[in-house]
């Protein structure tokens, strides 16, 4: 197995396009061609999960937060970020992160707290706007079957649950072929009309190159005329957070003592109850406190994250209730989480979970 093999995997699940433009996902030690026969899955990447990897003889380390956010100036082990990329690389250990590319996907990070917690009904929190753009073209009507398909097949038409959509209207066009054309239809230096349909359909932006190049290849004129326009809706699929129900409403409290034991946290820092009983939960792996509007405009009656200020608590305004349980507890299951999602794909490849324990957080 090549590392590239396994990236594109992931990154076909969780894109690198859908990252936060402070994050630093992707491939961050090795190269694409090495060979690899052993993972290890971890959290954070450390010098202790390199020194791991080393004893296990894992050639790849795929870690949820990255080691680099930064660019590195200087490479002479003064801090622990520099001792675990040069250790990685004296052993060839190749370092991957997924973070919040996996944060924003339907199956990612926010998925697995939900099935945790048995909710249901679960959706993104707050979508991704500007994913998508609209697709309009101008098909004569005999090849409109053609070349639908075609943009079908290359990624085009999905909304949601539904695939295969487009819209039609027919219509007229009209060109002049010039001297130096070969019209598929039509005279050289005279105008022709032509019976055609306009086809639209919804592209993801990531997916635009491909989708375009499919429809310049099954579509039958020389020159072909469309236009892609970006479009502000939300994409369902892709954002941050994720809201659903618990199957019956539950006493808050009871409700908390159920989370600390399925998310296996010593605490949890929370606001008041403002209902005796709970059922719509937002939930945020990691740092979610910028996404406490989304969960009171979901109606939520508690918000789970980490990471949140004294201050930040008092937001709450008796809207919600909002419960910390801190930043590595909300997300120490995502290895769990990445080792199913290579399992799926590569049933006979050894994958490894770390054992080291990466929460730089104590509790006494």
């Amino acid at each position: 197995m090549r590392i590239g093999e396994i990236t594109s995997y992931l990154e076909s699940i969780a894109p690198l396009e859908y990252q936060e433009g402070y994050d630093n996902s992707g491939l961050i030690v090795g190269r694409k061609d090495d060979e690899v026969s052993k993972v290890l899955v971890s959290l954070d990447c450390t010098e202790e999960v390199v020194q791991e990897a080393i004893n296990k003889k894992c050639e790849l380390i795929i870690a949820h937060h990255p080691i680099v956010f930064g660019g590195l100036k200087k490479f002479n082990g003064t801090d622990y970020v520099q001792r675990t990329v040069m250790l990685a690389i004296k052993n060839d250990i190749g370092i991957y992160a997924i973070h919040t590319n996996l944060d924003n996907v339907l199956p990612g990070v926010n998925a697995e707290i939900a099935r945790r917690l048995g909710l249901q009904n679960v959706e993104i929190l707050a979508p991704k706007k500007e994913l998508l753009s609209k697709l309009v073209t101008f098909v004569p009507n005999a090849h409109l079957e053609e070349v639908r398909s075609s943009l079908f097949e290359a990624g085009a038409g999905s909304i949601g649950g539904y695939s295969d959509c487009s819209f039609i209207t027919d219509g007229e066009g009209t060109f002049k072929a010039g001297e130096d054309a070969q019209p598929f239809v039509g005279e050289k230096g005279k105008l022709h009309r032509e019976k055609e349909s306009r086809l639209e359909l919804v592209v993801p932006r990531r997916h635009e190159g491909k989708i375009v190049q499919a429809l310049l290849l099954s579509h039958p004129y020389e020159e072909v005329a469309y236009d892609l326009y970006p479009l502000r809706n939300a994409n369902k699929e892709v954002g941050a957070g994720m809201v659903g129900d618990l199957e019956n409403p539950t006493d808050a409290m009871t409700f908390l003592r159920d989370v600390k034991d399925k998310m296996k946290t010593p605490l949890i820092r929370h606001t008041r109850p403002t209902k005796e009983k709970v059922q719509r939960i937002a939930i945020c792996g990691g740092a979610g406190s910028f996404l406490l509007p989304a969960a009171k405009g979901a109606k939520a009656d508690v918000f789970i994250t980490g990471d949140y200020k004294y201050h930040q608590f008092f937001d709450a305004e008796d809207d919600l209730m909002i419960a910390d349980i801190g930043h590595y507890e909300c997300e120490q299951f995502t290895k769990v989480l990445i080792k199913e999602l290579l399992m799926q794909n590569f049933a006979k490849f050894a994958v490894l979970l770390s054992e080291v324990n990466t929460n730089p957080i104590n509790y006494l």
